[in-house]
């Protein structure tokens, strides 16, 4: 008889964040692991916040592979790890966390180059200039990947003096020539060439309406409700529209690769996001 081949150990990853119901990364991850034959492979949500965290990180055997973090453990994981790479340390951003074969864990950045392969990936491959609405982790990932497909000024509209003085010193630090605008002025950032929305729900509705009539290119960052007010207007008027799923997408496919070793399946990874979008809604 031919001896049976004995089971793969288990491997685990999750997402943590709170709130994280909301969250589709188990979808994407799972149907990366079912596409790549991983059935040993598991992905979980837990809805953690920056108390709870040092807890869980502690309780963390050789069985996990990774995490990805949401809000708000970019950068209170800090300082539970071994490691941090130069993207995530650019940004001062952490949302993928590797535990290496040796007992390490490794932050990474993955938004950057999601955002930049999900821009390429619409052609948008260089701007003279751009502008970002918003502040936060987001808006620092966007100064980050800018740096790849900007050629001139960055202007960013933001609320409050303490933010404008963040997006300054991001700026400052990533080397991209800022510019900070008042929130009142949000909507002459729409005649930028590249617009990138990097807001909470409902924030930007009210810009609707100034949608220019030959808008150039849009990334909303957010992926439900879809399409955002923005969004939707902007399309109409024959404008680009980069959505949050692709960016969702992208930073998941580079995630899969960080924590397998394997690379993420782009196309059965978006087709699951599109169809849970579509259960929702």
């Amino acid at each position: 008889m031919t001896p049976s081949t004995p089971p793969l150990p288990p491997r685990r990853a999750a997402v943590l964040g709170s709130p994280i119901r909301h969250s589709l990364s188990p979808v994407l991850h799972r149907a990366a692991y079912a596409e790549l034959g991983l059935a040993h492979w598991s992905y979980d949500a837990f809805d953690i916040d920056e108390a709870a965290l040092p807890g869980f990180v502690a309780e963390m055997d050789a069985s996990w592979a990774g995490l990805s973090l949401t809000m708000p453990l970019k950068r209170v994981i800090r300082p539970l790890l071994d490691e941090i790479g130069a993207v995530a340390r650019d940004v001062d951003a952490v949302n993928t966390v590797v535990c290496t074969a040796d007992g390490r864990r490794v932050g990474e950045n993955t938004d950057v180059p999601g955002l930049v392969a999900a821009l390429r990936e619409r052609g948008v491959d260089r701007v003279g200039s751009a502008a970002v609405l918003g502040a936060g982790a987001t808006a620092t990932s966007t100064l980050a990947a800018l740096r790849e497909v900007t050629d001139g000024p960055v202007r960013v509209y933001v609320r409050g003096a303490e933010r404008e003085r963040q997006m300054y010193a991001a700026g400052e630090r990533l080397g991209v020539a800022v510019t900070v605008r008042p929130w009142t002025e949000a909507a002459e950032a729409l005649a930028a060439p590249l617009v990138v929305a990097t807001t909470p729900k409902g924030a930007v509705d009210h810009l609707a309406i100034e949608v220019p009539t030959a808008p150039g290119v849009l990334f909303d960052v957010l992926y439900d409700p879809w399409p955002t007010a923005l969004a939707g207007a902007w399309g109409r008027a024959g404008g680009t529209v980069v959505g949050g799923l692709d960016l969702l997408v992208h930073q998941a496919v580079l995630q899969v690769e960080l924590m397998t070793g394997r690379p993420g399946p782009l196309t059965a990874m978006r087709t699951a996001g599109e169809a849970a979008l579509a259960g929702r809604g």
